[in-house]
């Protein structure tokens, strides 16, 4: 059976940190294929400095089209909104019976993992693997020991999607920290400025 690591996020924009993580997931663990699954809304976000779902879909694809192991996914586009992990992962399983999902996170996501609806069930069903992040979060013993989380060595990338929508703004050059057809695609298209 095939697993699949599901990569959620807004991905504004998707940039290298999110590429480095996710290669060094499918070339160092069990999973064999990561679907970076573009978020229309995170519940816990506010909607105002985000781009439109299409756009930045486009670039998740553009960023992952050179990688045969990884692949954009607009699942939840269709999803009702706000949009669940547990909603999603159901939705998912119907569809592709024939994969093992398994979510990955950083390990600052790891401390509000309590809050998401029907969390328990997540832990129940799916396995969680969860790279290192530099944080001051506080984990509860409980989650951070849980059978269902699996602590993969990774390298911790300090990268943020917020400082380079800033340094965009300010007119900073941010080309190293994104896929040169990203960066193409968001010069081109005046993004974030």
């Amino acid at each position: 059976m095939q697993k699949t690591g599901l990569f959620f996020g807004s991905f504004n924009p998707v940039h290298i940190g999110h590429l480095i993580i996710a290669n060094h997931i499918v070339e160092h663990t069990d999973i064999d294929e990561v679907w970076f699954v573009v978020t229309p809304h995170n519940p816990h976000k506010k909607k105002t400095s985000l781009l439109s779902d299409f756009q930045r879909l486009t670039m998740v694809r553009l960023a992952t089209e050179n990688y045969r192991k990884m692949k954009a996914s607009n699942i939840e586009f269709d999803l009702p909104q706000p949009n669940y992990t547990i909603n999603t992962l159901s939705v998912l399983q119907e569809i592709y019976p024939d994969k093992q999902f398994v979510l990955l996170m950083g390990e600052d996501n790891l401390a509000s993992l309590p809050k998401w609806k029907n969390y328990e069930a997540i832990l129940t069903y799916y396995k969680i693997y969860v790279y290192p992040r530099i944080h001051q979060k506080t984990i509860p013993d409980f989650i951070k020991k849980h059978p269902a989380i699996n602590h993969i060595k990774a390298p911790i990338i300090e990268l943020s999607a917020t400082q380079i929508r800033t340094d965009i703004k300010n007119r900073k050059n941010v080309r190293p920290m994104l896929s040169p057809e990203v960066y193409k695609y968001l010069d081109e298209m005046n993004f974030y400025k």
